[in-house]
């Protein structure tokens, strides 16, 4: 059995808000949060990243869910925000879940609304 007590992460998809014409404009615009289980990175995972020049920051394991994609943007509790670059979805766990591989953006966006 799986348990997601490690904490909430919420999902972002990044969004152009800016106005027809305008000069782009990407903002957070929030999908969903979700409960998870902090993973560890194994070092084949570690190293397979590297040699495609991703970083590997964190691996999260949430229930199952469709519509997180790659280039989504996660938020967990330590309120850093990082990419989704990969997820995957494990054979023969109860409940179903997915495995989130995150690495970290090199400079945070702004949430919808949160811009004046």
């Amino acid at each position: 059995m799986q348990s997601f007590n490690d904490g909430a992460v919420s999902i972002y998809a990044v969004k152009n808000k800016a106005k027809s014409g305008d000069k782009p404009k990407e903002r957070l615009v929030l999908k969903k949060t979700l409960r998870y289980e902090e993973r560890t990175v194994g070092i084949k995972r570690y190293y397979a990243a590297k040699q495609a020049n991703v970083r590997v920051d964190y691996v999260l394991r949430v229930p199952r869910q469709r519509d997180i994609v790659s280039g989504d943007v996660a938020i967990p509790n330590d309120g850093a925000q990082y990419r989704v670059v990969q997820v995957q979805f494990p054979r023969g766990v109860i409940p179903l879940v997915a495995d989130l591989t995150l690495e970290g953006v090199p400079v945070n966006y702004v949430k919808e609304g949160d811009d004046a």
